[in-house]
């Protein structure tokens, strides 16, 4: 984990490669929870009998629920000390290459592309983020995330 204290610190990141999460397992009853949360229970993601004569074979997560689960994983690689407040200011674009499989371990990847001053005494960080899947070519989600902090 990289560990920076206040927005100066924060400036020096760009282009920095943060490194990879650990590995984190997709179970059903993930799969479930954010079904329930979300009302969505199209049957590629919570029903295993009909899924497993689907295009994937068994159920996969829904592409939310992978995006979702970037906000965990940044924090086990970026540790923000110094700061008032952070929020996290949008998303410029999201792809879902690869579905994920339930049972398959993902693990996020993170790059800072670029780091900059916003007005109200805050920097914000433009963040690539690959969310990988153990064992295969094609990631998961590729996104670029943007993130804001102030002092």
């Amino acid at each position: 984990m990289i560990s920076v204290t206040g927005l100066d610190e924060l400036l020096t990141l760009a282009g920095r490669d943060l490194g990879h999460s650990s590995w984190i397992e997709i179970t059903q009853e993930r799969v479930d929870t954010f079904a329930d949360a979300t009302g969505d229970h199209q049957w590629i993601h919570v029903d295993a009998e009909r899924a497993r004569g689907g295009p994937f074979g068994t159920t996969i997560a829904h592409g939310y629920l992978t995006l979702s689960l970037v906000i965990p994983l940044f924090g086990e690689l970026l540790a923000i000390d110094g700061v008032r407040m952070g929020i996290n200011y949008g998303l410029d674009k999201v792809r879902f290459p690869n579905p994920v499989k339930v049972g398959a371990k993902i693990r996020l990847a993170a790059r800072v592309a670029a780091v900059t001053e916003v007005p109200g005494n805050g920097v914000q960080l433009d963040l690539d983020f690959t969310v990988e899947i153990d064992g295969a070519d094609k990631p998961a989600c590729v996104a670029r995330v943007i993130y804001r902090q102030y002092a």
